[in-house]
């Protein structure tokens, strides 16, 4: 029997450390989840994609009374993105949810549909997918969605 560590890489920090466009990416998440459509959970997620010639895309959840037909910010902002700037890598996703209380005061990370969804974008234009996780107490930067799924299933296995 042979064990193995695996670690993931995860900084944090504050809104205030981070550049100017990221900022902004968040600022864009947070105004994306004030549209989400989520009469069932009251769970307001928003996302924000910023693409590599600067275009920026947002997205929220939307809900449906049969939960399985709905889905997430990520996914939502991820495929407009990928629908419509096929050939524009996507470089940042920033993530913000809120609930009656209001923003989250720690980060929320995607779901495991998201980050399969996450991990295949990266691998299609084999770059780096930086993810900004934001809470209101600090926000969790990961370089590489791998960070978010490290046993992953990707295009790697299929060739194998």
């Amino acid at each position: 029997m042979i064990e193995r560590q695996i670690c993931a890489k995860i900084v944090f920090c504050a809104l205030e450390e981070l550049p100017e466009i990221e900022k902004l990416l968040i600022e864009r998440a947070k105004s994306a989840s004030v549209n989400a459509y989520a009469p069932y959970s009251h769970f307001l997620v928003g996302a924000a994609v910023l693409l590599e010639n600067g275009e920026i895309i947002t997205g929220n959840n939307q809900e449906n009374a049969a939960y399985p037909s709905g889905t997430c910010a990520e996914r939502t902002a991820m495929f407009y993105a990928n629908a419509n700037y096929s050939d524009v890598p996507v470089t940042t996703l920033a993530v913000a949810a809120q609930n009656a209380g209001g923003f989250l005061k720690d980060p929320i990370a995607p779901c495991g549909s998201c980050r399969q969804v996450l991990l295949e974008t990266e691998q299609r234009y084999g770059k780096k997918l930086r993810v900004l996780l934001y809470g209101t107490s600090e926000i969790a930067i990961l370089e590489t969605v791998k960070d978010l799924l490290p046993l992953s299933f990707g295009v790697e296995a299929l060739k194998a």
